[in-house]
């Protein structure tokens, strides 16, 4: 008789040893952590042993601490200030994504819009009176192609070109979030931050997340939010974007948050809302902003010739009437 384990015992405890583990971590519970950040709520829901909210909370404030241009001490900020500042990690891969999607959005998604967003008065600024001498102005400063990153530092050709990342920052934040919770073996979980979302795994019903896309109705108190329709994701990011909620009313006039970075104007056009699914919430956050600039049609245009990007878009037609259209690969996604 030999001594020891044979092979095949050896492979049964490594089975068991796995299986035990893996059970004993879907016996955690779901916790949901809520709060404010970036000028809106998150809520975070996770499978987990422990309450991580005080990880997640210090993540949230290095982003901030990186990118919010309302924050006066964060590098965004002395970047606008022309303050000789080394960019962190977190800007620069935000920059360099925001660069590439400007690329490929022909300019419809420009993180120096944000002279154009502080003059019609949805900024981090006051806003101001403009007429079309101002806008011709505030355009020479406006451009992706005159900001570069170089020898890890920004470099502005017009010192007066400011940069706001707030079209892309909540989507990263979700994707810094979701880093965390994977970090820390957690295998279920949604994080939501004003809207934008990345889910992994399963919900506490052991079935995909269920995510809502809400009517485009005119509304800033989103109190009155019907769903269009309901998303189920799986290891995927969305993002929504829309006029609908944040816009004034001037002379009769709505004007829209959504100012068009070639033109300086507040976007005119039968687009009511656009929904983006990607594998991380950073792009999908900006190409949610980019469609509502560009419009439908481009859009769809996009949707066609980028593999990984899905769209669930919401418009009016020509009698005024809410009607809606999805890329290819969007239907897979909506709760049957």
């Amino acid at each position: 008789m030999k001594n020891g384990l044979g092979p095949w015992k050896i492979v049964f405890l490594i089975f068991l040893i796995v299986g035990t583990v893996y059970i004993l971590r879907n016996q955690h519970p779901y916790l949901n952590n809520r709060g404010e950040v970036f000028g809106t709520y998150y809520s975070i829901t996770y499978q987990a042993g422990n309450d991580l909210h005080n990880e997640i909370k210090n993540v949230l404030a290095k982003v901030n601490a990186s990118l919010s241009p309302f924050n006066k001490s964060s590098i965004i900020t002395a970047i606008n200030n022309n303050e000789e500042i080394v960019p962190d990690s977190m800007f620069i891969k935000v920059f360099s994504l925001a660069q590439s999607i400007s690329a490929k959005t022909d300019g419809a998604f420009d993180i120096t819009v944000a002279p154009l967003v502080n003059a019609w008065g949805f900024g981090f600024k006051e806003g101001m009176p403009v007429d079309s001498a101002i806008i011709d102005s505030l355009r020479a400063l406006v451009g992706y192609r005159g900001v570069v990153l170089n020898g890890g530092k920004v470099t502005k050709q017009d010192p007066r070109t400011m940069l706001d990342c707030s079209a892309i920052a909540k989507g990263y934040g979700c994707d810094m979030v979701a880093g965390l919770l994977e970090s820390k073996g957690v295998d279920n979980f949604m994080v939501e931050i004003g809207g934008e979302v990345v889910t992994k795994g399963h919900n506490d019903k052991g079935s995909r997340w269920n995510i809502g896309i809400s009517k485009p109705i005119d509304d800033r108190t989103a109190s009155n939010n019907g769903l269009q329709e309901i998303v189920q994701l799986s290891d995927m990011a969305m993002a929504t974007s829309g006029n609908y909620r944040n816009y004034r009313i001037e002379k009769g006039r709505k004007v829209a948050h959504t100012i068009d970075p070639r033109t300086g104007y507040p976007v005119e056009h039968s687009l009511l809302s656009a929904t983006v699914i990607a594998d991380d919430c950073a792009t999908a956050d900006a190409y949610a902003t980019s469609f509502m600039v560009m419009g439908l049609d481009k859009a769809m245009e996009i949707c066609s010739s980028e593999e990984k990007i899905e769209g669930f878009f919401i418009y009016s037609d020509e009698n005024g009437k809410l009607k809606t259209t999805m890329s290819k690969g969007f239907r897979k996604f909506l709760k049957k």
